[in-house]
């Protein structure tokens, strides 16, 4: 039997059964495998694919919401992914396009790397913002931030949930709630008992990914970082929005090398909500 055309070719909802097509897929096109993270990007939020009729995915990516499920006030996709057997081929295409229409009037934001960037240009996304991967093991050195820091508690959580909110401009509760079982630390920053700052620090393969990392200034950042770092002996990957200039200086005096830039991208909104002077890192770049 002839393979059915790509165009026809269902786009449906993905779940926690569909985890080894996932990391099938990112695998075939030579990033990790990153079964962790997918596992998060399906419970925590929703996924989309193309089954192959030889066996596998043809396509897939993931979609987190911001705010109310009932009304979402933003989509961060992510994991855009097409096979290498069906690349440019419009598969890309076809289901952004269905995440565009299933998203209807509410924005949506990306993080795109320069291979995607013009696909994401000609669907209408807009380049609002840029983020650099930075990877190396942490070297400890120099002054050291005067800012306390210690492992997140339970009672925690409201205050992080509140502070989160502030930051991205929208409740992310079924995010951050999942975030200790999914982050191997989680850490906050205080100043005379009050939080100023939390960050966690993910596995991915053979690093751990600092994210999010929220913060009051810089130097809250610095010390989140510092303590993290403290407590593993893997190399630390992070995404740092560029604008956080000494942040990422400091990263990079530190150990931490530049891998790759990425477009922070928006739909349907001229900038992200929240407050990205506080906003370091996201948790992943496939879910903000």
């Amino acid at each position: 039997m002839p393979t059915p055309s790509l165009a026809v070719l269902p786009i449906r909802r993905l779940t926690l059964r569909d985890l080894a097509a996932c990391a099938d897929l990112s695998e075939d096109r030579g990033w990790p495998r990153e079964e962790h993270k997918w596992g998060f990007l399906l419970t925590a939020g929703k996924g989309y694919g193309i089954d192959d009729p030889a066996g596998g995915l043809v396509a897939a990516c993931a979609i987190t919401e911001y705010g109310p499920q009932e009304r979402p006030e933003l989509w961060a996709v992510g994991m855009v992914l097409v096979a290498q057997r069906h690349a440019r081929q419009g598969v890309g295409r076809r289901l952004m396009h269905h995440v565009v229409s299933l998203a209807g009037t509410t924005p949506l934001t990306l993080h795109a790397t320069p291979n995607g960037l013009p696909l994401y240009e000609e669907l209408g996304f807009k380049v609002t913002g840029r983020a650099e991967m930075l990877r190396g093991r942490f070297m400890p050195g120099g002054p050291q931030p005067a800012i306390a820091t210690r492992s997140a508690t339970a009672e925690d959580l409201t205050t992080l949930l509140r502070l989160d909110a502030e930051v991205f401009g929208a409740d992310r509760t079924h995010i951050i709630t999942r975030l200790p079982a999914f982050a191997d630390q989680v850490r906050v920053a205080e100043e005379d008992g009050r939080i100023i700052g939390y960050a966690a620090v993910w596995p991915n393969m053979d690093t751990h990914v600092v994210g999010p990392l929220i913060a009051r200034d810089t130097e809250t950042a610095k010390a989140l970082i510092a303590s993290l770092a403290a407590h593993t002996d893997r190399p630390l990957r992070t995404d740092i929005d560029v604008r956080h200039e000494e942040l990422r200086a400091w990263a990079v005096e530190r150990g931490l090398a530049p891998v790759a830039f990425n477009a922070v991208m928006t739909y349907g909104v001229a900038e992200l909500p929240g407050d990205w002077n506080r906003r370091f890192a996201p948790l992943t770049v496939a879910a903000g």
